[in-house]
């Protein structure tokens, strides 16, 4: 029980880190906070909310693995290598990739509503 409350305390620990130093996740996390705004004001129903967390959680996530992927590329290779370059590019790109399938998600689900909001 003990080393499943540390794994946990550690997973926090990790949370916490990325949150304090990485601006993107900032970000993302404040655009969390607007989505979440906006799908309660336009009543998105459960399937809605589903896919909404499952695509803000992947979208936090990948962020997230950047990081660790970023910190052991800066561990393993100090000096700037064009291999860790790529690396650092290509984990960046896949934070991208989600924040756009993100958008397009978002898209789907918040434009019909608002359209209709707008033009009854």
């Amino acid at each position: 029980m003990k080393s499943l409350l540390l794994s946990f305390r550690w997973a926090f620990e990790g949370i916490f880190y990325a949150v304090d130093t990485q601006r993107n996740l900032r970000i993302h996390l404040a655009v969390t906070v607007a989505v979440i705004v906006l799908g309660l004001f336009l009543g998105l129903s459960s399937i809605e909310w589903a896919v909404l967390a499952l695509t803000i959680s992947f979208v936090i996530s990948v962020e997230m693995i950047n990081t660790a992927i970023e910190e052991m590329v800066n561990i393993l290779s100090p000096a700037q290598l064009p291999a860790a370059k790529r690396a650092k590019d290509v984990a960046a790109a896949a934070v991208l990739t989600a924040a756009f399938g993100a958008v397009f998600i978002g898209l789907f689900l918040f434009a019909p509503k608002l359209f209709r909001l707008i033009f009854p």
